[in-house]
């Protein structure tokens, strides 16, 4: 069992886990029956056939309703389903260049930026500088730009060129 589903189960109390000595409690229908003491809300659960499930403990008098709890239990767990697949997780790649990086390889590192974009990526570009190559950071600034102006149709700058130490980066993500 994941730790998610086993979190979830012992949030949710069924039939004599339920603490409360009165509870509001609604039919299976879903209409309001009144507020009930526990053992009156068991027996007309058990009278059902049903389970006396717990849907918002934290209301005064807590919430019960008489429902299949297998029932129950599955309708959320097909709807947490729903809502992970609805889910759209955006990672972030990253591509390093150096100050004198060739335009060849900046157009087909251009070329891999451009899949990440449209695969609904964001991207981070940086420019990697070593030893004396820090005292000419514009030389990293112009690697940039190139990349940038090569891909101007399909990005937009998310965060404009930093300076971290010995890299010199920028985040770019997809046109809308």
């Amino acid at each position: 069992m994941a730790q998610g589903q086993k979190q979830r189960e012992d949030s949710v109390r069924v039939n004599d886990a339920i603490k409360a000595n009165e509870v509001r409690l609604i039919s299976s229908d879903g209409n309001l029956i009144g507020i009930v003491s526990i053992r009156e809300a068991l027996d007309i659960a058990e009278k059902s056939n049903l389970d006396l499930v717990e849907i918002s403990p934290n209301a005064n008098p807590p919430v019960c309703k008489i429902i299949d709890y297998g029932k129950y239990n599955y309708e959320q767990q097909k709807r947490e389903k729903i809502n992970k697949k609805k889910q759209h997780v955006i990672t972030v790649k990253e591509v390093r260049f150096r100050p004198h990086t060739d335009t060849h390889d900046l157009e087909t590192k251009a070329r891999k930026i451009r899949e990440f974009i449209v695969d609904g990526d964001k991207v981070k570009i940086s420019v990697m500088f070593r030893g004396r190559e820090m005292a000419h950071q514009e030389m990293g600034m112009d690697t940039l730009q190139k990349v940038i102006s090569l891909l101007e149709d399909v990005v937009k700058i998310e965060k404009e060129p930093k300076q971290e130490g010995r890299y010199l980066t920028a985040y770019l993500a997809a046109k809308k």
